[in-house]
């Protein structure tokens, strides 16, 4: 059998996840929510399924929440997209991802990442018969060298995917990096790729900087959000994509055929819950609490850190401890010491080992010092 990603393991977010499990350790390593939705949320996608809306959706989405996202939009970003034309509900942003991948690559075209990486981005582009060309950000503090990003634009180059708040370092998005990108792209053909899921979780007063709100940028750019990471549902998929009309119509013909449609229920449950913007507008405020949690507890840790700007993970360096390559760490803080991390070298060009681990505080709070006490004694 022939393999379309003959170089692509298993997820090390399966491996770690299976091993706190086997090892009954706590688990900081998968990027999941460690607590439940609001009931309120829950009761509205009860009482659509008891109101009858069981059957498809349209395959763009319910209008009423495409419409209230447009609204959300506007609001924060400043630009308006037309809910009719312009916003597509998907399962997941991770389908949102990929159907923007897959809707405007070709075999033969390049598309720049850079690394450290989400896992999905690189093998949906080598899916497509595409080239993967990686940037790599520097640590310790993970910015972007837009030098670098300019020298790896070529005639191939058809887009650049970018994750902001990004996911594994925190790293948040200034003003300035995003008028960079908006003149690298200017007068090209290239496309953006935006992955906002972590928008409404930026700390310390930083505003979050949306592809939307740059018209350079927005005039090529899908952007990918998800009500899973917002509200605390990722296991319901649930997430949308942004993009100009022309964009759209294209991003529509590869999701209808993909997944036709997505869960009805939900959606209209979301409608109603977003006519609330309390319901997303303290998040910031919330995680950063978390994250100020955990980090003050660490006080006496050799693990070192730069605390995150945004998102829900925090990267921890632990050269002071030892030498051992991040899995090879992770791994073994999971067996010993029970407790669950993500080695982030799996996400850098050639596997690069900057000895870094990623630990997920989006947690109870018990769990946070817990946390903490065994990274203090370690």
């Amino acid at each position: 059998m022939r393999s379309k990603l003959p170089g692509d393991q298993a997820s090390i977010f399966a491996e770690m996840t299976a091993l706190a499990v086997k090892h009954d350790a706590l688990n900081l390593s998968q990027g999941f929510p460690g607590f439940s939705p609001d009931p309120v949320l829950i009761d509205l996608v009860n009482q659509a399924m008891l109101d009858g809306h069981n059957q498809y959706a349209p395959p763009a989405g319910n209008l009423r929440l495409r419409e209230k996202i447009s609204e959300l939009v506007a609001n924060l970003r400043g630009k308006i997209y037309d809910p009719e034309h312009e916003i597509n509900i998907t399962v997941g942003a991770s389908e949102a991802l990929y159907v923007a991948i897959t809707a405007f690559v070709h075999p033969g075209d390049e598309v720049i990442l850079l690394k450290p990486a989400f896992d999905s981005y690189e093998p949906t582009v080598k899916l497509q018969g595409a080239t993967p060309v990686t940037v790599q950000l520097e640590a310790p503090y993970l910015k972007i060298d837009w030098n670098a990003v300019a020298n790896a634009i070529t005639s191939k180059t058809r887009m650049i995917i970018i994750n902001n708040p990004h996911n594994p370092s925190g790293m948040v998005f200034k003003d300035s990096d995003l008028k960079q990108l908006e003149e690298l792209v200017r007068n090209t053909d290239i496309l953006l790729l935006s992955d906002e899921v972590y928008e409404h979780m930026v700390f310390d007063g930083r505003i979050h900087q949306s592809a939307a709100s740059f018209p350079g940028i927005a005039e090529r750019a899908l952007i990918t959000a998800s009500f899973g990471k917002t509200f605390h549902t990722t296991g319901w998929k649930m997430g949308y994509c942004l993009a100009p009309k022309e964009l759209m119509r294209e991003f529509r013909k590869v999701h209808q055929n993909l997944v036709f449609s997505v869960h009805h229920p939900t959606q209209i449950a979301l409608a109603e819950y977003l006519e609330e913007p309390r319901h997303y507008s303290g998040l910031s405020d919330f995680y950063q609490q978390k994250r100020d949690t955990f980090l003050n507890a660490l006080t006496q840790s050799r693990f070192t850190y730069i605390p995150a700007e945004g998102a829900y993970f925090q990267i921890m360096d632990y050269s002071a401890i030892t030498d051992e390559p991040a899995v090879d760490f992770a791994r073994r803080l999971t067996r010993e010491h029970k407790l669950a991390s993500i080695p982030v070298s799996v996400f850098n060009v050639d596997q690069r080992d900057d000895h870094l681990l990623r630990f997920c505080f989006a947690k109870a709070e018990k769990d946070l010092l817990e946390a903490a006490e065994i990274l203090n004694s370690i």
